[in-house]
């Protein structure tokens, strides 16, 4: 088996706490992430998914080295990059891009979209001669939609999605290997998300790369991840391929996520299980003891107090060959079909003896943005965000692939990239003209 490109080994961030003003003594930690492990193959996506607090956005963040970690090995093709500083550290971060969250706020408002691209060759010059450098960055935007003439604007002229192409464009400027993208699209409407992931997914293809994908919604992720991991409170709790995690989860924190997603379809809807998590999310300064989970779940036992479950195959599948034969750190691990398929009756959703109220509404029901419908809300020309359409239910097929062609941001989407581009592009003009669909 080939090397990961990118492997995580015991990843731990803790923020102290200090008391005082002269002498400061610190006085506990913000346990932010608190022993990750997991590893990126080469042309792969990992999805992360988890609620609003668990340490997603620290991980991606000491990824590229914008947070040093408190202690654990991030390992770029064998080598640890948490001991580089220097030019071997620039040299690998020419590797490892980053597409932040808030297209708003990622980019200067006060530089053009081409120098925001180009800024990347002025700090790795041997990327580019010097000559070249505005004809790449009109390649750049070409190839992520955007007309090339548009290079001369500033942030304020573009809508969201066109922003975030923008950064996208960024990220792509020193051809990296592996992109980690921060909830790229949790702050779009629908159907710019579609466009986003879409666009995401052929690029991709094109040049070879690797993502960690992070983001709140589940039905996103499965749409454009091929391995999926869950966090709760600093660590990963369940990993496997798309298709053991939202068809055969074992963690109960998993399938308490994936029981607050929206289904599309109203017969799947009426026989799911909703479960209901009581309490709260426990405070990273205060961690529970054994498994951080027990204070939430219904299957809580004395033995979750006393050992922290390792993530691995649970015994009972361990020499199964089966889906539910995935990394699950729980000591009562067992399999729940949440939602059932739409030929099966009522009681092949199983039981559940706990309740709640999912805290998954962060990571998958209130953000979870429709779900399978929201695809068909836009409506883009001949596909818009059909690449999305129908794909990401959590009990829907693979639809990896699919969004290479279908309708790939509606003949690039940019017909008006959400429909306002003809205002906020100032010289736009008419929807399409606005985000430059030639």
């Amino acid at each position: 088996m080939a090397e990961p490109i990118l492997e995580v080994r015991g990843l731990v961030k803790h923020y102290p706490l200090t008391t005082g003003i002269l002498f400061k003594k610190q006085v506990g930690a913000v346990k932010a992430v608190d022993g990750v492990d997991f590893h990126l193959d080469r042309g792969e996506t990992l999805g992360i998914v988890g609620e609003s607090g668990c340490g997603k956005s620290t991980v991606a963040r000491m990824l590229v080295n914008l947070e040093r970690p408190t202690a654990g090995e991030i390992r770029y093709k064998g080598e640890d990059i948490t001991r580089l500083s220097g030019r071997a550290l620039k040299a690998v971060r020419r590797n490892i891009q980053m597409v932040f969250q808030d297209p708003y706020t990622s980019l200067n408002p006060r530089m053009t979209v081409g120098d925001i691209i180009g800024e990347a060759y002025e700090i790795h010059p041997e990327a580019a001669p010097k000559g070249d450098r505005r004809a790449r960055v009109r390649d750049l935007l070409d190839v992520v939609g955007l007309n090339p003439e548009y290079i001369n604007r500033y942030p304020h002229q573009f809508s969201g999605g066109q922003r975030q192409r923008i950064g996208i464009a960024r990220g792509l400027a020193l051809r990296p290997e592996i992109i980690v993208a921060d909830e790229p699209v949790s702050a779009l409407d629908v159907s710019v998300q579609a466009q986003v992931i879409n666009l995401m997914g052929r690029l991709q293809d094109e040049f070879d790369l690797s993502y960690l994908f992070i983001a709140h919604d589940l039905s996103i992720v499965r749409h454009i991840s091929d391995r999926v991991g869950v966090m709760y409170l600093g660590r990963i709790v369940e990993t496997g391929r798309d298709a053991e995690i939202y068809d055969h989860p074992t963690h109960p924190y998993t399938q308490a996520l994936l029981s607050a997603v929206p289904v599309p379809d109203p017969d799947a809807r009426e026989r799911r299980e909703r479960i209901i998590l009581a309490g709260d999310v426990p405070s990273p300064t205060n961690i529970p003891s054994g498994c951080r989970f027990r204070t939430r779940c219904w299957k809580a036992r004395e033995r979750c107090a006393l050992e922290v479950p390792a993530l691995a195959v649970p015994a009972e599948f361990r020499y199964a060959a089966g889906p539910a034969a995935h990394d699950s750190a729980c000591h009562f691990a067992e399999e729940k079909r949440v939602v059932p398929p739409a030929d099966e009756g009522p009681s092949a959703a199983g039981g559940a003896e706990g309740g709640g109220d999912a805290e998954g509404g962060d990571a998958g029901g209130a953000e979870s943005r429709g779900g399978g419908d929201a695809g068909g809300a836009a409506g883009r020309g001949d596909g818009g965000a059909s690449g999305v359409a129908g794909g990401p239910a959590p009990g829907g097929p693979r639809r990896r692939g699919a969004h290479r062609e279908d309708g790939e941001d509606g003949e690039d989407g940019e017909d008006g990239e959400d429909g306002e581009d003809g205002e906020e592009g100032g010289e736009g003009g008419s929807g399409g003209a606005g985000a430059g669909g030639a």
